[in-house]
């Protein structure tokens, strides 16, 4: 693990203040800003995997935030805070604060549709990697709620006993509780996630996507591939918690921002 992150804070336009880690220094390429998934924070998406190694160690600046609800940033449990919309204009606050005029975005499952929202209307954002996700972005809108619906995943969260939490979603409330999570700031994220369309062909710019072979919320990823334009597909074996930490997982996300064409 990376252990010299410079800790900072953003304080958004709606009054939250949400914590964000800096890595190295700014370069020829332009930062990356990691965006992680549900439930779990910008350090355990990216830093216990390798994912922040690897990029240092192609002289990248990084920079990974964690998003309302989650990790040290501030967790209100009301509904009308959260969604993947809101957390994309948490993005573009930040790009503001940071002063930067291009960013390259990586965004994992929940962290991949802010990604997505925020790529559609940033100019700044110029390479994209959305990882966890595939054909329900498209036929759904957002994360795949057909493989696990939101309901169980509500369900586990509230469960007194997490043993009696419905078994399709268990995962989900034993993450929760290992990340040390605010489960009713997750259920407030849940109940205002985005519900499609996806402005997908207003992404017109250089874009991976990434997904693990057994993953149930990444099913069917070359969907999403083939509406972004241009978009390349890599699909690494794992599901949606152990690709992360596939052997490829961490240089393909560096390759594929450190590009020869990625300058801009």
């Amino acid at each position: 693990m990376t252990t010299d992150a410079r800790v900072c804070d953003l304080r958004t336009s709606d009054d939250l203040t949400l914590r964000y880690y800096a890595w190295g220094e700014a370069g020829e390429l332009p930062p990356v800003l990691l965006l992680h998934g549900f439930a779990v924070h910008a350090r355990s998406n990216w830093e216990d995997p390798g994912v922040v190694a690897a990029l240092l160690g192609d002289g990248r600046h990084v920079l990974a935030l964690d998003a309302r609800g989650h990790g040290a940033s501030d967790r209100p449990h009301d509904p009308a805070r959260y969604g993947e919309e809101r957390m994309a204009r948490d993005v573009t606050e930040l790009l503001d604060v940071l002063g930067v005029d291009a960013v390259h975005l990586v965004g994992y499952s929940m962290g991949a549709v802010v990604a997505l929202l925020a790529t559609a209307a940033d100019p700044r954002v110029t390479r994209l990697v959305s990882g966890g996700v595939g054909a329900g972005v498209v036929e759904v809108g957002g994360l795949d709620r057909r493989a696990i619906p939101t309901e169980l995943v509500t369900a586990a969260l509230t469960a007194e006993n997490p043993a009696n939490a419905p078994a399709e979603a268990a995962g989900f409330r034993l993450l929760a509780d290992a990340m040390g999570a605010d489960r009713q700031a997750l259920i407030a994220q849940l109940s205002a996630a985005f519900r499609g369309p996806m402005p997908l062909a207003d992404i017109r710019v250089p874009s991976l996507v990434l997904a693990g072979s057994e993953d149930p919320l990444a099913v069917r990823p070359a969907v999403l591939a083939d509406a972004i334009a241009g978009a390349e597909l890599t699909v690494l074996p794992g599901d949606h918690l152990t690709v992360v930490r596939h052997p490829r997982f961490a240089p393909t996300v560096a390759a594929f921002l450190s590009a020869p064409d990625a300058r801009g």
